[in-house]
């Protein structure tokens, strides 16, 4: 059969060949124009399923609250039971996340509103803190259980320390009891370490302390923590912080004083802290009184004007005479630009504290002061290497000068003298010393002839 074209028609079955030949390739041009118009593969109208580690969880402390609380409530009051229970939670709980909550159950019982009160519609548990024994050994075993919890999961601890913080502004929302309990802990907890002594700023709260409240908590706080450890470790504590010279500041302005400060503690059984306080304070007065000092004589006041402010200040910080001629002595020796070489230093030393001797000589009117200043002497002389030969001359100085008399240095010489440079200093003084124990003895021959 032919096509209409005059062509033969293909059969069915026959299958089609197509051209082996190669289309012509296209100019290199023209294939990279083609590939820049191909369209990039958008992401419009695709829905691509989040992984669940990647999904943002609802903050839900209510849920979380009545795991604690239901976990509490199986485990009773059992406190091994209670941190061994703690101890697993961890790994299935968000700690981190619902921190606050879980210190407010197990001080409280259950979460805290503003002010310190439990919220009327949530769960609550009796093993917490509040609900326990009022006695220093129960608050012993709660330390432990949050000693556990804290070392076990790191990360708790700078959450453990802002709601100590917290509750301790709560404070008035608390009762009696409570209050008691939450100081003793406290005082446990500050021992062993868990918490960190600035926690106390929160007992400086204007509120707090105007209606006696801060001090009340202090006393049981400080009490406890003494148990536990004893007043150098508390006052080493302290210090670290810079609180050393702030409690005072547990009472209002108008009774902050080292006399009220020493007799509401001592009546309540802190002696040791009490006497803490009255040194701290005289410390701190000694070193102002140096300063002042220090610049009196820089400004060239007359000696009388210095004298009459140091004898003031002994007065009203108590502080005693034989303390006042070591910071006299410090004072002088330090007005002055010494020289290195110790050929001259002598000579200017003696120059200097002839100047000075009227100054030293008001606050020597006691054997003990004139010892103490012998002893300052020789310290410095030992300490500052270019007055080691300047030792002797300094002390004749002062015994013509009428600063020190026969008796104190005979007796530093005997056996009041300290360690530092003793052989060299007692070497100098040799002949001098024998000078004054002949000087005595003919005094004293005289003085039975004229009898």
């Amino acid at each position: 059969m032919y096509g209409a074209a005059g062509a033969p028609a293909q059969s069915a079955s026959v299958p089609v060949v197509h051209s082996l030949r190669r289309p012509p390739p296209q100019a290199a041009g023209v294939s990279f124009m083609n590939n820049q118009k191909q369209q990039k593969p958008t992401l419009s109208g695709q829905r691509f399923k989040t992984r669940k580690r990647d999904e943002k969880e609802r903050f839900d402390p209510t849920q979380f609250q009545d795991c604690i609380i239901q976990g509490l409530t199986e485990t009773g009051t059992d406190l091994e039971a209670v941190a061994k229970f703690l101890d697993a939670s961890g790994a299935k709980l968000d700690y981190r996340r619902y921190a606050e909550t879980l210190f407010d159950i197990l001080v409280a019982g259950g979460m805290l509103a503003p002010g310190g009160t439990l919220a009327d519609d949530m769960m609550r548990t009796d093993v917490c803190v509040f609900a326990a024994q009022e006695d220093l050994e129960t608050m012993q075993a709660f330390a432990q259980v949050f000693n556990k919890l804290i070392r076990r999961y790191k990360y708790l601890e700078k959450g453990f320390e802002d709601e100590v913080k917290k509750l301790l502004l709560f404070l008035k929302g608390f009762s009696e009891s409570e209050r008691n309990k939450l100081a003793m802990l406290t005082g446990v907890l500050l021992a062993n370490g868990t918490l960190n002594a600035s926690i106390l700023n929160s007992l400086y709260n204007e509120n707090l302390v105007k209606e006696g409240v801060s001090a009340a908590f202090a006393v049981k706080l400080f009490k406890s923590w003494i148990n536990e450890k004893d007043i150098n470790a508390v006052a080493a504590s302290l210090r670290k912080v810079s609180m050393d010279n702030r409690l005072m500041e547990l009472f209002p302005a108008n009774k902050q004083s080292v006399e009220h400060f020493t007799k509401y503690f001592t009546e309540a059984g802190l002696k040791e802290l009490s006497e803490y306080v009255r040194n701290q304070q005289t410390i701190g007065a000694r070193k102002e009184l140096q300063k002042e000092l220090q610049e009196q004589m820089s400004r060239g006041d007359p000696f009388k004007d210095i004298i009459l402010y140091v004898k003031e200040e002994m007065k009203k910080n108590n502080i005693p005479e034989p303390v006042v001629i070591g910071i006299v002595w410090s004072s002088v020796m330090s007005t002055v630009e010494w020289n290195k070489k110790e050929e001259l230093v002598a000579e200017q030393a003696i120059k200097h504290l002839k100047q000075y001797s009227p100054l030293l000589a008001a606050f020597t009117t006691q054997g003990q002061s004139e010892l103490t200043l012998l002893l300052k002497i020789q310290e410095y002389c030992y300490d500052n290497i270019h007055f080691m030969k300047a030792f002797q001359k300094i002390v004749v100085l002062f015994y013509k000068a009428e600063v020190l008399s026969e008796e104190p240095i005979l007796k530093w010489y005997k056996d009041a003298h300290v360690a530092k440079g003793k052989s060299v200093f007692l070497e100098q003084m040799k002949k001098f010393v024998e000078w004054l124990k002949n000087a005595e003895e003919e005094s004293e021959s005289e003085t039975e002839e004229g009898d």
